[in-house]
């Protein structure tokens, strides 16, 4: 007798679950790891160039996933529909991590992570020329609030500001174009393709910048970058996993508790203290980004009724 044929096993998409505790326990666990990232990147400045430190971040997260880059690999991941914003999208996200990097070789921890968290602002004008959304007032408002509270933080016009302050601010914006990208390739391809391509293409051009700046590093040095590598690949991956259990605006707030380990973790290692002007100016930048994130989700359920009363729905 013949027998049965075998049916093509399709890989499925994971299912979203709604378990939001366990999605604010997931997007706490990455605030640690992406705030151990960013202190142990501004105690490797102090001697090895922005780009050097980059790229030693982008290298281990490249070797990471390389089991999605071998062909017949259970997790291959390499075919993309969307190649242009893929290589797009990595150069936004290098682009993300080198300011970021730049601005804490000369900025305390907490008003560089502070001024970095305006990245919601610049996410609501990007969706008016790029996703064509509609902008409300409040929203404008609340948005006015947050670059408000970067300006409290950064003062610009006196001794305390500093030129570097303009670094975090490029890195926001460097963010807030990867997030559209995403947003543009959301629902069309997998995120382990995104974070594939991401890393292939941020360890392309690091490696064309890196010999220009190359200072040879020592091996606490190299052991330092390459726990860079691993917690901040570790911190993206715990936050894509998060968003499978609760909505970004149930997430939101606790994202924000990045603040509180950079703050502590920064007067712990290089004894900085935030001061007045930097915690009112971060409230008002936390205060926004929430109002935002609160706002698209009203946004979002308003369009969910709109789709269940239509008659073509």
């Amino acid at each position: 007798m013949p027998l049965p044929e075998k049916k093509p096993v399709t890989r499925r998409t994971p299912s979203r679950a709604d378990l939001p505790f366990k999605g604010i326990g997931l997007i706490l666990l990455s605030t640690v790891f992406l705030g151990c990232s960013d202190v142990t990147a501004k105690y490797l400045s102090a001697t090895m160039p922005s780009i050097e430190i980059a790229w030693i971040r982008f290298l281990v997260f490249t070797l990471i996933m390389v089991p999605a880059m071998v062909p017949g690999s259970p997790v291959y991941a390499m075919r993309t529909e969307r190649l242009s914003f893929q290589l797009l999208r990595g150069a936004a996200l290098l682009g993300s991590s080198l300011f970021f990097i730049s601005g804490l070789r000369y900025l305390p921890m907490a008003e560089a992570s502070a001024t970095g968290f305006v990245s919601p602002l610049f996410v609501t004008a990007l969706s008016i020329v790029f996703l064509g959304e509609r902008v409300g007032l409040r929203r404008w408002i609340a948005t006015a609030i947050g670059l408000l509270g970067v300006l409290v933080i950064l003062r610009p016009g006196t001794s305390a500001f500093h030129p570097a302050a303009f670094f975090p601010i490029l890195s926001a914006l460097a963010w807030a174009s990867t997030l559209i990208m995403t947003r543009m390739m959301s629902g069309r391809e997998a995120v382990l393709t995104t974070m594939t391509y991401s890393a292939i293409t941020g360890l392309v051009l690091l490696t064309a910048m890196v010999p220009f700046v190359w200072v040879t590093p020592s091996w606490n040095d190299i052991l330092f970058g390459i726990f860079i590598g691993f917690a901040s690949t570790a911190g993206q991956w715990i936050v894509v996993l998060a968003f499978r259990y609760a909505d970004a605006s149930v997430l939101a707030p606790f994202q924000y508790t990045q603040l509180v380990w950079v703050s502590i973790l920064g007067y712990l290692i290089f004894g900085e203290v935030p001061d007045g002007w930097t915690v009112v100016g971060a409230i008002f930048v936390v205060a926004s980004g929430l109002y935002i994130a609160h706002r698209e989700r009203v946004r979002r359920m308003q369009l969910l009724v709109l789709e269940e009363r239509s008659p073509n729905a």
